[in-house]
C-alpha cells in the first residue's frame, strides 16, 4: 500500500489496501463461533499488519453491545486462544482449500460497497499513516472512514496502553519491511 501511494501519483487517501478487513471478519466469526453468537453481534478489530504482529483490540470488543470482558465463561485463554486461531486461520484455509478466495471476496466487497455506495463505513483498512497513534510514514490498518473520496478520516479510538505499544510495534515491523522492499527497487526514503 505504501509503495502503491508513493508510486501511483495519486492522494494517499485514495490508495487503500485490505490491510486487516480480513482478519478482523475472521476474528468476528471465532468469537461468535466459540459464544454461540449471531456474528452480526460481535463488534472486535484487529488493527496493524495483516502478519504476524496484528494487534487484537480487546478494550472495545463486545457483543451486542456488552463488553466482551464481562461475558460469561470469558477469559484470557480464550481471549489467547481466538487470536492464535484468528492469526493462523489464513494460512489453515489455504492449506485445507488451496486458496482464501471466497473469504477475501467478501472482505474486498465490504471495501468497494463503502466506496461506491459512499457508506463512510469505518473499516480496519491500510492507508499511509500520518500521526494516527503517532505512527508515520507506513502504511497499516487503524480505524479508517472509507467512503467515495476513499480514505475520507481516521479514528484514533481509546485503546489500553498495551494495544498502542502493539500497534506502534506493528508500525516498526513494516517499515523494517518496508526500508527493505525500498531498498530492493532503488529508494531508501519517500
Amino acid at each position: 500500500t505504501y509503495v502503491a501511494a508513493d508510486r501511483l501519483n495519486l492522494p494517499e487517501s485514495q490508495v487503500i489496501g485490505l490491510g486487516t478487513q480480513l482478519d478482523t471478519i475472521r476474528f468476528r466469526s471465532l468469537i461468535a463461533q466459540h459464544l454461540k453468537a449471531p456474528p452480526t453481534q460481535i463488534n472486535a478489530l484487529i488493527l496493524g499488519e495483516h502478519g504476524d504482529s496484528m494487534v487484537p483490540i480487546w478494550s472495545s470488543a463486545a457483543v451486542a453491545g456488552l463488553p466482551l470482558e464481562k461475558w460469561p465463561g470469558w477469559n484470557v485463554r480464550v481471549a489467547d486462544e481466538l487470536f492464535t486461531r484468528t492469526k493462523g486461520s489464513g494460512a489453515e484455509v489455504i492449506k485445507k482449500k488451496t486458496g482464501a478466495g471466497f473469504a477475501v471476496g467478501i472482505a474486498i466487497r465490504d471495501v468497494i460497497h463503502s466506496i461506491a455506495l459512499d457508506q463512510k463505513r469505518i473499516l480496519p483498512v491500510s492507508t499511509v499513516q500520518n500521526g494516527c497513534y503517532d505512527i508515520r510514514d507506513v502504511a497499516l490498518s487503524v480505524p479508517t472512514v472509507v467512503g467515495r473520496a476513499g480514505c475520507v478520516a481516521r479514528h484514533q479510538i481509546d485503546l489500553w496502553p498495551k494495544e498502542v505499544q502493539a500497534l506502534r510495534k506493528s508500525g516498526l515491523v513494516l517499515r523494517q519491511t518496508l526500508e527493505t522492499v525500498l531498498s530492493r527497487i532503488g529508494r531508501t526514503k519517500k
